[in-house]
């Protein structure tokens, strides 16, 4: 399984609004802005997740996105599969035709491998990132660069 840029994308989107979700609907400018995403592939995105109940659009000005329950309750499966990425490592995409119309010899392991992975990113919500994230202390310049203390030669 290579999980592509449609997954990242939607999962960092999806985390951005539950980082934001005390404030006013959020813009897909403003996650584009903050996240490095085109917005005209955000706006694709969005259209995905709207359809699967992941999140709720505020018409207007002011207007935006929000979460459509709270950051608890939605997974990081639930946004990959909203966006229709799929979390297959087989080689057939689960059709067992793997090898000359047949299922091949490791298809069950590559199928429980997809299963475990399903069941992982099951198991963790967006409120997970983001409490994972607050936790995680700000790296400071100074500290991620080693003190270095010059001798001065004696002349």
């Amino acid at each position: 399984m290579r999980l592509t840029t449609k997954g990242r994308y939607a999962v960092t989107a999806m985390l951005d609004l539950a980082i934001n979700a005390d404030s006013a609907p959020i813009a897909l400018a403003d996650i584009a802005q903050r996240q490095g995403i085109s917005l005209s592939y955000l706006e694709q995105l969005f259209a995905r997740l709207r359809r699967h109940a992941l999140v709720d659009s505020v018409r207007g000005p002011g207007g935006g996105y929000r979460l459509s329950r709270t950051a608890a309750d939605i997974c990081v499966a639930e946004v990959i599969v909203a966006v229709d990425e799929p979390m297959d490592t087989t080689k057939c995409g689960g059709a067992h035709n793997c090898q000359n119309n047949h299922r091949c010899l490791t298809h069950d392991l590559w199928q429980d491998l997809s299963d475990r992975i399903y069941e992982y990113l099951d198991t963790i919500s967006l409120q997970d990132l983001v409490d994972r994230r607050r936790r995680k202390p700000a790296v400071r310049a100074e500290a991620a660069a080693p003190a270095v203390e010059l001798e001065q030669a004696d002349a």
